[in-house]
């Protein structure tokens, strides 16, 4: 569960905020007596798939990029250490990188880089 607020936190508040608008708007007075009720559901059922959606997308993505360091494959990872030159680099399990939980740690970088930014390097 504490992987899902840390990957969708930014998401959920985003979502809170959307329902806090769609609460405002449907309780004017031009709004149906009914805007209030169905709004807020078409919303949040329509957030939480969209949110669910995501979540699933991105553990999936991870899972393969996982597997595909411990077969040997290249890894390409967004760099955010460096925002002016290259901003991705390419991980290898033969160039001294390792995977600890859903993060590539080497003892070249300062930071782990987060299995979630990643994608498998096709050629």
């Amino acid at each position: 569960m504490g992987k899902f607020f840390y990957i969708e936190g930014a998401y959920l508040i985003l979502a809170a905020i959307v329902l806090m608008v769609t609460l405002f708007v449907t309780t004017r007075p031009f709004m149906g007596k009914n805007a209030k009720k169905r709004g807020m559901m078409y919303v949040s059922l329509f957030l939480a798939v969209a949110i669910g959606a995501h979540y699933w997308v991105t553990t999936s993505r991870m899972e393969k990029v996982k597997e595909a360091f411990v077969r040997g494959e290249p890894i390409i990872c967004e760099s955010r250490i460096v925002r002016k030159g290259a901003q991705s680099l390419i991980l290898k399990k033969s160039l001294g990188w390792r995977l600890e939980g859903d993060y590539f740690v080497s003892d070249a970088y300062v930071r782990p880089f987060f299995s979630a930014r990643c994608v498998v390097y096709k050629k």
